[in-house]
């Protein structure tokens, strides 16, 4: 299964995407996490690894290797989508080169790659590679792999979320979020992907989630649960140590099984 953590810059995907790995993993699966947000260097620490591995990006030759390969496919009259920069057929979770994944335990991590300076230029070959990875990955029943996105739609235009099972949306209390998960939604559709609803994040009161629910439901979003604001989980993030879901992870775990494993709430 490969599920597309989408949302608005600051919604909480790294928190969403951590604490769905750890619920993932509690009932069996082996879990793989793809970061593909450009510019959010934390997820490594979140899930409790010391650091990040190689990105793919230097598997394929370094960004300019696969930006002189997207501008050989432009000339020959290609769009972005259709694009193809890894040579090769199928590739599975155990054939990577050891250098461009940490693991324990049942999980993995994988990076597509990141901007570390300025004047670097644009990171549309972390899309494409993207993109490219998860159209060409296969998984085996009991494996899980969960795409940490980019902030915003950007991604949709590359069409990363075509080879995806799942897309959910994360919700933070702000109308701008509630607006993008709508949009979301559709650009989903218009993919062929399968849009799974929204996990509303960061919640503070049952005012604010009945609030949220109303804005969400009056616009045609799923709403898949709710991870409310634990003082635990920010304090994680300030230190920059590995996430210790707690609360929050009962509260995803109720969330994975009904919706994903197909257990009752």
């Amino acid at each position: 299964m490969k599920i597309c953590i989408c949302g608005k810059g600051g919604s909480g995907k790294t928190t969403i995407v951590t604490l769905m790995a750890d619920a993932f993993g509690k009932h069996g699966k082996s879990v793989t996490v793809l970061d593909s947000d450009e510019s959010n260097s934390g997820l490594f620490w979140m899930l409790g690894f010391e650091k990040a591995p190689l990105p793919l990006m230097e598997s394929l030759g370094g960004k300019r290797k696969v930006q002189e390969k997207m501008i050989a496919g432009f000339s020959r009259g290609q769009g972005e989508p259709e694009m193809a920069i890894w040579e090769g057929g199928a590739l599975s979770m155990a054939s990577l080169p050891s250098q461009y994944v940490v693991q324990r335990e049942g999980l993995a991590l994988i990076t597509v790659g990141k901007i570390y300076q300025a004047l670097e230029g644009c990171a549309c070959p972390m899309g494409v590679v993207a993109r490219e990875f998860l159209k060409k990955v296969e998984l085996g029943p009991d494996e899980v792999l969960l795409v940490d996105m980019d902030a915003g739609i950007e991604h949709f235009g590359r069409g990363i979320e075509a080879s995806v099972d799942a897309v959910v949306c994360v919700v933070e209390p702000s109308l701008e979020s509630v607006s993008l998960a709508h949009k979301m939604k559709e650009l989903t559709g218009s993919v062929g992907a399968a849009f799974q609803g929204a996990v509303l994040n960061k919640v503070t009161s049952l005012a604010q989630e009945a609030s949220l629910s109303e804005k969400l439901q009056s616009l045609n979003v799923p709403i898949l649960g709710t991870i409310y604001h634990h003082e635990q989980i920010v304090a994680s993030c300030l230190e920059g140590k590995a996430l210790d879901p707690g609360q929050a992870g009962l509260e995803m775990e109720r969330i994975v099984r009904t919706h994903f494993l197909g257990d009752p709430p």
